[in-house]
């Protein structure tokens, strides 16, 4: 036991909890219950009870000798739930309804703060004598010097001492700075930025009471007080953070795949400061990586070209990822919109979480636009030609079923556009915005010239010209927007999820000329382009405009009416004279009858007066 190496994170259990457990929307009074039945599990668990009944039994004193990770954590819960305690109660003081007892409740919180401070010094007391024997790193050895700072700072900034206070949370910063700078992992990095951005803000509260003129230069303030007082707070401080630096060397070569490459926006890096989106953004980067392998072995094995399953599966996998980031990053956005706390714009730039999230949500329509165009590639090359697929040569030899699905993924890219338009990301880049724009009306014309192909096969050669036309009327705007920055931002991105060229567009515009004129010959050769011949074709019996009036009849007349049992129509009755003529030779035949008397209109009542036009009127 005494050679064990004892793995307590002490600041990743107490953000864990925080976040799972209720602190994510400062509610303190469920986060207090949560840790009580901790504490509670964890002290049958270690057999550290007082006995049963009304028999107290004293616990043996906590040597490192037989201390395990489950004691720690048995301590820090406590301080955790004595500080909630007292954010709790001084929520409750602050309340209207409490005015009368305000201060009792101060006090109260003043006494639980106090006693998670103790809690902490236990702690710490502990964790230090742990590594004197080599049982403790010094990575965790210096979490908990920094949580017991933290809270003693946070506790002196209470008791309005805010001289001692920016003494210590300067000193938990710098070396919160220091872990940042050796950890072996993105995760364990963005650890130690989620808690300087928590603490930075009371750094400057505290200097701006104590009346410095920069304030709000945290990092110059943090520079000139942590230096000076370092070691006489934390005990060997120097030789901790040299071996905290050595420790770091030696676990960073096995954590290379942990490590999230640098994400950058026009030049900029983005920053990412929660470690639950380090973890999901990882799955990310190794979904990108997955697919890049199989592109290179396409591009090197020329039978392979062209989509493939794998290419799709990785798609999926990393629109998956993406979707996991997104939501993780909505729920940051929202949880710091209902907290009410303030942005970490301060620490990380102009760039917060909300810009985090616009990013997240941009790379994952993109990848999802990048999907939908390589199906669509995908299925234009299970085509027999170029021929073939503009209906020229062979038509029965494309699938009908193709134009209409290319329509389908077409509209799918053009919604993810829109949706990209939106984002406040694209929107504050002129020339994105413009790119953007330019690839939405050249899928409108793409989608215009498939759609057109679709009514081809169905002879309906005026709705597809007029396509056509909406098609080169895209095109010209396509023209027109790309003409308006020097370098496409999408096309220069690496990878460029829907690269477009002023030659896709003028290839595209002579295949609208193309297609338009081969439409025209089509209709001149089936009826010389006569419209009311194609209206008869469709022209249905009377049962039929009952019974699928809205149904387009697509079956031979001939045929249909030789499967009802009836003659055709060469050799039927001749048809039944028009009504008009039947109502004529009645009034003839009937010229020197005597009408019959009418019924005057009141006595017509009921069903007959009231809806004539329906039921007719004699």
């Amino acid at each position: 036991m005494a050679n064990t190496v004892v793995v307590f994170k002490a600041l990743q259990l107490s953000n864990e909890q925080r976040n799972a457990y209720g602190l994510r929307y400062n509610d303190f009074a469920r986060y207090r219950k949560h840790c009580a039945n901790r504490t509670h599990r964890l002290r049958s668990t270690l057999k550290m009870t007082h006995g049963k009944g009304r028999e107290f039994k004293k616990l043996p004193p906590l040597t490192p000798e037989i201390v395990k990770d489950g004691h720690l954590q048995l301590l820090l819960l406590e301080a955790e739930r004595a500080w909630a305690y007292s954010q709790e109660l001084t929520s409750l003081a602050l309340l209207p309804a409490n005015d009368d007892k305000a201060s009792t409740l101060r006090h109260s919180a003043t006494g639980r703060f106090r006693r998670a401070v103790s809690w902490s010094t236990q702690l710490l007391s502990l964790c230090q004598s742990l590594f004197a024997v080599s049982r403790l790193s010094a990575e965790h050895l210096l979490q908990v010097t920094i949580y017991t700072l933290i809270l003693n700072g946070r506790f002196l900034r209470y008791r309005d001492e805010f001289e001692d206070a920016l003494i210590q949370l300067s000193v938990a910063r710098g070396l919160l700075d220091e872990l940042a700078a050796s950890a072996p992992t993105s995760r364990d990095q963005a650890l130690a930025t989620l808690f300087s951005d928590g603490i930075g803000p009371e750094i400057r509260y505290c200097a701006h009471e104590l009346g410095r003129t920069k304030a709000y230069d945290i990092d110059g303030i943090v520079a000139g007080v942590a230096g000076k007082h370092r070691n006489n707070i934390v005990e060997g401080c120097d030789n901790i953070i040299k071996k905290l630096k050595s420790e770091g060397d030696v676990a960073g070569k096995g954590a290379s795949r942990k490590k999230l490459a640098e994400l950058t926006w026009e030049g900029q890096p983005v920053p990412v400061r929660s470690p639950e989106l380090v973890d999901v953004l990882l799955k990310v980067q190794e979904a990108e990586h997955r697919l890049d392998g199989y592109e290179q072995g396409s591009s090197a094995d020329p039978k392979k070209a062209g989509p493939s399953k794998k290419n799709i599966a990785a798609y999926d996998a990393i629109l998956l990822a993406l979707s996991d980031a997104e939501d993780v990053a909505r729920k940051l956005v929202e949880a710091q919109h209902l907290s009410g706390s303030s942005s970490s714009a301060a620490q990380g730039g102009p760039r917060d979480i909300h810009f985090v999230h616009a990013y997240i949500v941009y790379q994952l329509l993109s990848r999802r636009i990048q999907r939908d165009l390589l199906l669509v590639s995908a299925l234009l090359s299970s085509q027999p030609g170029p021929q073939a697929r503009a209906q020229k040569a062979n038509p029965e030899q494309v699938d009908a079923r193709l134009f209409p699905a290319v329509v389908k993924l077409l509209d799918t890219v053009l919604q993810s556009l829109n949706q990209t338009r939106t984002l406040s990301v694209v929107d504050d880049s002129p020339d994105l915005a413009s790119a953007v724009e330019a690839r939405l009306s050249f899928t409108k014309a793409r989608r215009c010239l498939f759609l057109a192909r679709s009514y081809a096969p169905v002879k309906k050669y005026a709705e597809a010209l007029t396509l056509i036309q909406h098609a080169n009327i895209h095109v010209r705007e396509t023209q027109s927007t790309l003409s308006l920055f020097d370098v496409d931002p999408i096309s220069a991105a690496a990878p460029s999820y829907y690269p477009l060229s002023t030659e896709s567009v003028s290839e595209l515009e002579g295949t609208l000329a193309s297609e338009g004129l081969q439409f025209k010959r089509d209709w001149f050769a089936f009826n010389g382009g006569s419209v009311d011949s194609i209206a008869k074709l469709d022209k249905k019996p009377l049962f039929f405009d009952i019974a699928v009036n809205y149904v387009a009849l697509s079956m031979d007349m001939g045929r249909l009416r030789e499967r009802a049992g009836l003659a055709p129509v060469e050799d039927s009755q001749p048809a039944a004279a028009p009504a008009a003529e039947k109502r004529q030779a009645a009034k003839e035949d009937n010229v020197d009858e005597t009408p019959e008397p009418k019924a005057p209109a009141a006595a017509r009542g009921g069903l007959s007066s009231l809806l004539g036009g329906w039921w007719g009127k004699s």
